[in-house]
């Protein structure tokens, strides 16, 4: 790809002899501005042509292909057959080994090994839905935010605009998917459900790539990850709201988008109408980036939270399983908590497009609260709480531990159901009816 992500390219130099005819022929000084600019809008029908169809604010097309481009020979079509037995023998290990762990069976009714290009193909429609709020809500309130005046005058060309965005942050997206797909593991790498559901699957390419720093035996590392793959299935399949929850949180932060009208006029400021580099400069600038607002801030603190909670709860669940079976297992619980909270690929996909990190920020602290509560009160008890989110631990229960543990008591009534309880309660606080 260019560096002129809008479709603008550099000057050819075997064109450079054309700069200097007379007449305006060429792209000298002497040039008709007319001329350039039917020769750029020419250049840019034909980049949109190029790109594919997009209705939306996002050009899922363009991404695809720079993501498969940007991939070049990591994109075969199939894993080796070797390579799938592996996958499929590791998470069928994993699963057994899982559930004396926890109380959710098996999530996953199918196991894929995946190459880049695949996890593209599979993870594409739940980018889709994560990155349109805020790529259709960026547009929207840049065009709210232009006087009554200013839109009439515009016309047809916000159309044009919208599209030339779509585009903008379809290459955005395409260039980030290429990165996380060369670099991801597992299809719940980053600790959302991006792949269908109830498929389990691991990338071999990137999981032999993973393992030459840790000096560990292939297959170890292997059956490690399989485990973590594995129950962050069984966690997605059976708690019915946390898929649209985490999904839901993403939504909410973009829906707080709003912007600062006085950008306008610094950007008119800086902005040669005749110079396409200078509208590539403005943009790469911040200039047009919104401000997270406070409603904002609270969207990405409870995102954060539960994705904390779900990393601490998967960490529990495989530590508790390979403890006593993988020599190495505590070493790579170390090592995947230390890639999960530094950031990593994801953290910056999601901080460049959507101004969002998904860094479980407080994961050893979930880690913490996951242990004492099963230590204390059991499985049944810690698994239990996934039953409703108003029984989950807050951001403020993983300051303190100890009073949410105490809160919950002795062990629960296994034949009590904590939405039945919870439904108790509510009627309980209801004001007396006369």
């Amino acid at each position: 790809m260019s560096e002129f992500s809008f479709g603008f390219s550099a000057p050819d130099p075997d064109d450079r002899d054309k700069n200097d005819k007379p007449d305006g022929q060429g792209g000298g000084a002497g040039a008709n501005p007319f001329d350039q600019l039917g020769q750029m809008l020419s250049q840019l029908g034909q980049m949109m042509s190029q790109a594919g169809s997009s209705s939306g604010p996002v050009n899922y097309d363009l991404a695809k292909q720079i993501a498969v481009q940007k991939l070049g020979g990591q994109v075969g079509f199939t894993a080796p057959a070797e390579a799938t037995k592996a996958v499929v023998d590791a998470v069928h290990l994993a699963e057994m080994w899982l559930d004396p762990a926890t109380t959710f069976p098996a999530g996953a009714t199918t196991t894929k090994a995946w190459t880049a290009r695949d996890w593209i193909e599979h993870t594409l429609p739940t980018w889709q839905r994560l990155c349109d709020p805020v790529a259709r809500r960026m547009s929207g309130a840049w065009v709210e935010a232009l006087p009554a005046e200013a839109k009439q005058q515009a016309g047809p060309l916000l159309a044009m605009v919208g599209q030339m965005g779509g585009m903008a942050f379809g290459s955005q997206l395409g260039n980030a998917l290429a990165q996380l797909g060369s670099e991801v593991l597992t299809a719940t790498d980053i600790g959302l459900p991006l792949g269908p559901a109830a498929t389990a699957a691991l990338l071999p390419a990137n999981v032999e790539e993973f393992t030459k720093g840790l000096e560990r035996p292939a297959s170890e590392v292997m059956v490690f990850l399989a485990a973590r793959e594995a129950a962050h299935q069984r966690l997605f399949a059976h708690v019915p709201w946390l898929r649209q929850r985490l999904l839901a949180t993403v939504e909410e932060f973009a829906g707080g988008i709003k912007v600062d009208t006085s950008a306008l006029e610094q950007l008119a400021t800086q902005v040669d109408p005749s110079n396409p580099e200078s509208i590539e400069q403005a943009m790469r600038s911040g200039i047009l980036e919104p401000q997270t607002t406070p409603e904002q801030q609270a969207a990405l603190n409870r995102l954060e939270t539960l994705l904390a909670l779900v990393e601490g709860w998967v960490d529990i669940v495989v530590g508790d399983a390979v403890a006593e079976r993988l020599p190495g297992a505590e070493a790579l619980r170390e090592t995947l908590r230390r890639r999960r909270a530094s950031g990593g690929p994801a953290e910056q996909t999601f901080a460049t497009l959507v101004g969002l990190e998904l860094r479980p920020r407080r994961l050893r602290a979930a880690t913490a609260l996951w242990r004492l509560i099963t230590d204390r009160h059991g499985i049944e008890a810690r698994d239990g709480l996934w039953a409703h989110p108003d029984l989950m631990p807050t951001a403020a229960d993983l300051d303190e531990p100890l009073d949410f543990s105490d809160r919950l008591g002795g062990t629960p009534n296994l034949d009590d159901d904590p939405i039945a309880q919870l439904k108790r309660t509510e009627e309980a606080e209801k004001p007396d009816e006369k």
